[in-house]
């Protein structure tokens, strides 16, 4: 989905555009400093029924960009912000599919990537950009496939990387290979 298909979107569903939800969040003291964007968040799914790729669509909107508080959830929010927005709900649908193993994950927040990890072992990154999103697996003695690349010099921590052009949902090989990441095989 394109980031003006989120806002396409929104409008559809609320009948507001962006310019009536920063009116709605002023008048709130949602744009105030010191407000997270996990709290503008929080409004938009209680008022609005919004899912976290379009209410990060309109947090990119409303918000300028660095504003994160320096919580877990802000910085995750900054990561997926901008033209990365329509990552977010691909993400939060992967890392739930991951939770409903029952096994131990971590989210681990950098300035330009997340990390998944369980029982302190980093299994994962997600970097995403505006055309595509990089996930990097560590999976020592596997070897690499026309898909799941030798992650190489792009990033140390991991042994392969794939690269995802199609935001739709996470697909069953790359969960499979996300599952026995985190669980160690």
């Amino acid at each position: 989905m394109t980031f003006q298909a989120y806002l396409d979107t929104i409008k559809a569903k609320t009948g507001l555009d962006p310019e009536d939800f920063r009116a709605l969040a002023r008048d709130r003291g949602l744009l105030e400093p010191g407000v997270t964007a996990g709290q503008i968040k929080s409004w938009l799914k209680a008022d609005f029924g919004l899912g976290p790729g379009h209410a990060m669509a309109l947090i990119s909107i409303l918000t300028p960009s660095g504003r994160a508080s320096g919580s877990t959830d802000d910085k995750i929010d900054a990561i997926f912000s901008g033209a990365k927005t329509h990552w977010r709900l691909f993400a939060d649908t992967l890392i739930e599919t991951l939770r409903e193993s029952g096994r131990d994950l971590g989210l681990a927040p950098t300035n330009t990537y997340l990390s998944l990890v369980s029982e302190g072992r980093k299994f994962a990154i997600l970097h995403p950009t505006a055309a595509r999103l990089d996930i990097g697996i560590k999976r020592k003695g596997v070897a690499p496939t026309e898909r799941f690349e030798a992650a190489g010099s792009w990033n140390a921590m991991v042994t392969h990387r794939v690269r995802i052009d199609d935001d739709s949902a996470p697909d069953n090989e790359l969960l499979e290979w996300l599952r026995e990441a985190h669980s160690g095989t």
